[in-house]
């Protein structure tokens, strides 16, 4: 679906008011206006919003779920459009807002065009009617670059998520509808891609054979403002404890440890294991960012070997890399035994027996605060819980 926002906001006002009449009176359109807006409302829906009778109005079991998305999406979005100018509230379309994102994304207005596949001369025009109806610039140029200002900004990220909400919003009416509809995007940091991912996406297609699914992987910051900005629905991985934002909520639902892998034959397994002994010897550790590599630092601390000098460093977040260059060199890895536990089972990889103490860190999902789960991804939650519990 892809409403247009001033139908959305007489539905709602047909909800308040209890009549279509009503509903046209509150948003100072016609009556006929308001009907014609309901129809092609309930014809993009394809069920039933309203119930037509003589008694009124009333929203049907589809209609409510509807009517509860929409609150949350203009909510956020009217907040934001009534802090740059209060007319926007009555005036700004979804097709302006869309241009405002892609402009701010590509800060460019050729690239936002071809990212949307429209001529450059109506995203150009989107924008300039949307800074007219503020009454001030959402832009400045600088060079070839379109810098976004403080306002462009918040209200595109506001935008976005309303847009968001609206596709969880037909998603709902899917499964109304009785048949499986919207998305589920996950952000995947490194662990989860190899142990409680490809469990919990196989036991979501079995159960739900047509959702659509995407994994997204990359910096934790990037998922982390993907998250933030409706482009994905939760992460999975790491937990930071506490979360680095107050619009983000974590659960954990695991506990893994790190610990320290070698090749078979490597030169520290032929005697017993000390901190000494790991002295002169590379290393592949996780990214200076990241908690497993906080863990480790500290770890060594607490094995009184601070300063253990480490004269080759490679820093690498992949363990399919990890594993290739421990294969064919004397590196000594560090990894997440959960994550190592596949090529430690093969005999592809040795554990050193040598515990670092304190590397516990938890493992969960992180979402938005405010997040209101559709039904195909409250269940893909609810199998990452069950999985965790027998992790």
């Amino acid at each position: 679906m892809t409403p247009n926002l001033r139908h959305l906001r007489v539905f709602l006002a047909v909800l308040d008011t209890g009549t279509v009449t009503g509903a046209a009176r509150a948003c100072h359109v016609s009556q006929p206006a308001a009907s014609q807006a309901m129809a092609r409302l309930e014809a993009e829906a394809g069920l039933p919003l309203l119930n037509h009778g003589r008694d009124g109005a009333g929203p049907t079991e589809a209609g409510r779920a509807f009517g509860r998305r929409l609150r949350r999406a203009l909510g956020r979005l009217d907040a934001a459009l009534g802090a740059v100018a209060p007319r926007l509230v009555l005036t700004a379309t979804r097709a302006q807002l869309t241009a405002l994102i892609a402009v701010r994304d590509a800060e460019n207005f050729t690239l936002a065009a071809h990212r949307l596949g429209l001529a450059q001369p109506s995203v150009h025009r989107a924008v300039t009617q949307l800074e007219s109806d503020a009454g001030r610039p959402l832009f400045q140029r600088n060079g070839r670059r379109m810098q976004p200002t403080r306002a462009a900004e918040v209200l595109a990220d506001a935008a976005r998520l309303c847009f968001s909400e609206l596709d969880q919003a037909a998603a709902d009416l899917g499964e109304i509808s009785g048949r499986e509809a919207g998305r589920i995007v996950i952000g995947a940091m490194p662990l989860s891609r190899s142990i409680v991912l490809p469990r919990a996406l196989a036991e979501f297609r079995r159960l739900r054979p047509s959702t659509a699914l995407s994994v997204v992987d990359g910096p934790y910051e990037d998922l982390l403002a993907g998250l933030r900005r409706g482009e994905i629905d939760l992460l999975i991985g790491a937990l930071r404890q506490p979360a680095p934002v107050p619009d983000v909520t974590e659960e954990r639902l695991f506990t893994d440890d790190l610990v320290l892998v070698a090749r078979p034959g490597h030169p520290l397994l032929a005697a017993p294991l000390t901190v000494s002994a790991l002295t002169g010897f590379p290393w592949i550790l996780p990214r200076a960012d990241t908690p497993s590599r906080a863990h480790f630092e500290q770890a060594l601390v607490a094995l009184g070997a601070g300063d253990l000098p480490r004269p080759a460093l490679i820093e690498c977040g992949s363990a399919i890399l990890m594993r290739e260059l421990l294969r064919l060199s004397d590196h000594i890895g560090c990894i997440s035994r959960l994550q190592a536990s596949a090529e430690i089972a093969l005999g592809a990889l040795v554990p050193l027996d040598l515990a670092l103490p304190g590397s516990a860190r938890p493992i969960g999902l992180s979402h938005r605060a405010d997040w209101l789960p559709t039904a195909a991804q409250a269940r893909f939650v609810a199998i990452l819980r069950a999985l965790g519990q027998g992790l």
